[in-house]
């Protein structure tokens, strides 16, 4: 398996690898914020953890399928606020995510979950410009 591939004259991750990647990242913000704000977010410890799991993948399935229209859809009042907006696109997935798994993922207070969704994106750059872009520089 090859950790690059080339799609359309440009490198970037084989998918499993991306998708193994976001999992890591997922499970390890929201497993730390559940152990320091015990209160506002609250992941279901049965069952050895899998429900950490569960939520990184819906929460990897949602930011993949339903975010780009809700970034669509709030093109405008993203724009209007210069960006400032967009965080709370992913407080709207993790809030979705809470619906969708019910008792086993629970997110209280619109204040932690935008702490929350600034630490995932604060992540998801790091994670691009420190292992992903050069992995494809290398390859490429």
């Amino acid at each position: 398996m090859r950790l690059i591939v080339k799609y359309k004259d440009k490198f970037r991750l084989n998918l499993f690898v991306d998708w193994l990647i976001n999992m890591v990242e997922y499970a390890l913000i929201l497993t730390i914020v559940s152990l320091v704000f015990k209160e506002t977010i609250q992941i279901d410890s049965s069952y050895f953890g899998l429900w950490g799991l569960v939520v990184a993948v819906i929460i990897y399935l949602l930011n993949k399928t339903v975010k780009p229209i809700i970034v669509w859809l709030t093109l405008p009042i993203t724009g209007l606020t210069m960006g400032l907006f967009y965080p709370f696109v992913n407080v709207i997935i993790l809030k979705l995510t809470d619906l969708i798994l019910g008792s086993h993922f629970e997110v209280n207070g619109i204040w932690m979950t935008l702490l929350v969704a600034i630490l995932i994106s604060t992540m998801n750059i790091l994670i691009e410009k420190l292992i992903v872009e050069p992995l494809i520089r290398k390859e490429g």
